[in-house]
């Protein structure tokens, strides 16, 4: 360990999908302050779109910043190095001064081109000998880039730079066309597994047609991307100068945050989209042709499953039909979720019958592009908090599967489980996953798990700690550890076994129908 004292301050910025959050972690992982600005104002221009304009993310990181700087605790000099973390796969495209050329195409957009590029012969007949002619198909769709030659093919002649969220905030930092690549997590040509941009003759460059030359240079996890200019620090009041720490991206980070450092360890995210990860020091793909990405540790791999929009169905479930609740949340100064997860756990495991598949929007591979949700098994007795009890488990059980399917693939048993993002505040959520995991749930000792990772990062990167094991040991601490409960995981499991696993087979067809018709 270097000489570093504890009154020195690690700065991160987390830029997820709801806010903005600047946070200051002291070297032993206590968090001494928090600004938190919320991010609204996405807009559609047509169904399926999501945008927002680029300059907001960095005007959001400025003002949490700016509100850092009141806070108690909180002293500029002492902070030695700061990170960002960032939501994965948004889209900015820049001219050569880093000035976005159109708003920029967020993670949840999910249109189309139908204009594709031509992929070589030798190339389509080994995907076909490989039988992932559809997986390539749906990649070809959904890269954006694809889209933007289609249809705005002016903003990518005059684009210097297309980036990730990551390195567009990198840029308004340093003036550096630089990015993490712990951050690489989109339709972009990344090797994956060699954790690189990909060599000129791989496949990717014909599927994501973009110059080399549009893309930043690319920095190990814990390396330094650059310093702050006098500029950004104008605007945000940080520091100048002050060196800026390649982190990962919020999910990785997560996974460091919590400590899962363990082959015999799992972590859940339960954020806008719900994850389980594994982490890995070999390439191994959780399903057949989903590439790990990169962790939080440099060449490392996070092995991950998803349910694409998870967590966001609360916020869905709560506009659509918890007026009555925020009232009551209004009235009694608390969330509308706190009413809500109040009244799940007054409901009986497995929501008196009712059962939810939580695939409101398709995944990137699993269970495949006609993919919907549904809910089965009402009665005349079931009210909304049966329907928000039903939600929390079926997103467990849809966790569950990918456990299952990453632990076959891996040959490894997940035997401990860490629970983190929004709705790991929810005490109901962590007691359900404990009973249909059949697993101890550590609950670490902050939520911001993701900027705790980011900062674990700057500690390494700094030589606080000689390595990661280090770090962990002495920044992750688990608060409590929830315990299944042996009366009712045997019901979990028949529902498991019985319907949930057997529910999207049944209703594909169905799907696959709707979607010819939608």
């Amino acid at each position: 360990m270097s000489s570093i004292t504890p009154q020195h301050q690690l700065l991160t910025i987390d830029c997820g999908t709801q806010s903005v959050r600047a946070l200051i972690f002291d070297q032993f992982g206590n968090l001494i302050a928090k600004s938190q600005v919320p991010l609204e104002g996405y807009f559609s221009d047509q169904p399926g779109w999501v945008e927002h304009h680029a300059h907001y993310f960095w005007d959001s990181t400025c003002r949490a910043c700016q509100k850092l700087w009141q806070l108690p605790g909180v002293d500029r000099d002492k902070i030695i190095a700061m990170t960002v973390t960032t939501q994965r796969a948004t889209i900015i495209c820049v001219d050569r001064e880093g000035e976005p050329q159109r708003p920029a195409i967020v993670w949840m957009d999910q249109r189309q081109a139908t204009e594709l590029p031509e992929i070589k012969w030798w190339w389509r007949l080994a995907f076909k000998l490989a039988g992932v002619n559809a997986t390539v198909q749906q990649f070809l769709q959904n890269a954006e880039i694809n889209w933007l030659r289609q249809y705005q093919p002016e903003v990518v002649e005059r684009s210097d730079k297309i980036l990730l969220l990551s390195g567009y905030l990198t840029h308004q930092l340093t003036g550096q066309f630089k990015d993490s690549v712990g951050a690489q997590v989109g339709y972009l040509p990344f090797d994956y597994k060699r954790q690189r941009w990909a060599k000129s003759s791989d496949w990717k460059w014909q599927a994501c047609p973009i110059d080399p030359q549009q893309l930043p240079q690319l920095v190990k996890v814990g390396g330094t991307l650059g310093r702050v200019t006098a500029a950004a620090a104008k605007q945000s009041g940080l520091p100048p100068d002050l060196p800026v720490i390649a982190a990962a991206a919020d999910k990785a980070c997560e996974t460091l945050g919590c400590g899962a450092l363990g082959e015999h360890q799992g972590q859940i995210s339960y954020g806008t989209t719900a994850t389980f990860n594994m982490l890995s020091t070999r390439y191994l793909e959780p399903i057949r042709y989903l590439p790990p990405y990169p962790a939080a540790i440099p060449d490392y791999f996070t092995c991950e499953y998803q349910i694409y929009r998870g967590y966001w169905m609360v916020s869905w479930f709560k506009e659509q039909f918890a007026h009555k609740e925020a009232l009551q949340a209004a009235e009694n100064s608390i969330s509308t979720e706190a009413v809500l997860d109040q009244q799940a756990s007054t409901i009986p495991p497995g929501a008196d019958g009712l059962m939810l598949q939580p695939y409101w929007s398709p995944g990137v591979r699993y269970p495949g592009p006609e993919a919907r949700g549904a809910i089965i098994g009402f009665h005349d007795g079931h009210t909304r908090a049966h329907m928000y009890r039903a939600l929390i488990e079926g997103i467990a059980f849809g966790l569950l599967d990918g456990k299952e399917k990453m632990e076959k693939r891996s040959g490894r048993k997940v035997v401990e489980l860490f629970v983190s993002g929004g709705g790991a505040q929810s005490e109901t959520a962590l007691q359900v996953t404990a009973d249909i995991f059949n697993l101890p749930v550590l609950v670490p000792h902050t939520h911001e798990t993701s900027g705790l990772g980011a900062a674990i990062n700057i500690a390494v990167g700094m030589q606080i700690y000689n390595d990661y094991p280090e770090a962990v040991s002495n920044m992750c601490r688990i608060e409590r550890r929830i315990e299944p409960n042996s009366a009712v995981t045997p019901l979990y499991h028949k529902l498991y076994q019985s319907v949930y696993r057997r529910l999207y087979r049944k209703l594909a067809p169905f799907y696959r129908y709707l979607k010819q018709l939608y």
